[in-house]
């Protein structure tokens, strides 16, 4: 059972996700701070395994405050979940340690997959005997050793979070890729193709009234 510190000033938001994260096998909400001071006293207190942090709190910012966890050396896992969807704040997430990142106003579906795709890279670390290139990059969005370069115009970081989405979701359409990243839906397929021109992904068409649905899924999966 993982334990989940929740991070939000907004008592009904908060409520919210502590429900959401009572739905998802494996996990436990076990407690709720409303400001950036407060969600550094609990993890301190509680010692939880993943933080749900806001990025706009009434005292700092949430990346403030995983800048300050991590200044003291806690490693614990943070998802970010903000109404915000400027790349810098994106950015600033990732290169602070973030695990993932969420973007308000979200589905059930979407919150239940970030956390199933954390469980599952912290099952892979804690069964993992031995490192090497494929475990690496399964870890860090390289499936099939695919260096991570990309065409002007795209950049790693919404790579990495696109090729998170698909992981955790198992496959997707642009729409839905686009929903679980928070970038359009042309932002969206413009990724998936370059994935999918570079063997990192597969492409599903699924027939139904109208033009077949592309639906993206890892290589090998």
């Amino acid at each position: 059972m993982r334990d989940v510190l929740i991070v939000d000033d907004d008592f009904m938001v908060a409520e919210i996700h502590r429900r959401f994260v009572e739905q998802v096998d494996g996990f436990r909400a076990v407690g709720l701070a409303r400001t950036g001071a407060e969600a550094l006293t609990a993890v301190q207190d509680l010692q939880p395994h993943l933080v749900l942090l806001d990025v706009y709190l009434p005292d700092m910012t949430g990346l403030d405050v995983l800048q300050q966890l991590r200044s003291d050396g806690n490693l614990v896992g943070v998802i970010m979940i903000t109404a915000a969807r400027e790349l810098d704040t994106v950015k600033g997430a990732l290169d602070g340690g973030a695990a993932d990142f969420l973007i308000k106003p979200f589905e059930f579906a979407q919150f239940k997959t970030k956390l199933e795709a954390f469980a599952a890279r912290a099952d892979t670390l804690e069964s993992a005997g031995g490192i090497d290139q494929s475990l690496v990059d399964s870890l860090f969005g390289s499936p099939g050793g695919t260096a991570p370069t990309l065409p002007k115009g795209l950049g790693i970081e919404t790579g990495r979070l696109v090729l998170d989405a698909v992981r955790g979701a198992g496959e997707v359409s642009a729409a839905e890729c686009a929903d679980l990243v928070g970038i359009s839906r042309v932002s969206a397929r413009r990724y998936l193709e370059h994935y999918l021109s570079t063997e990192v992904l597969d492409l599903r068409l699924q027939y139904g009234a109208g033009r077949p649905e592309r639906r993206y899924h890892l290589r090998g999966v």
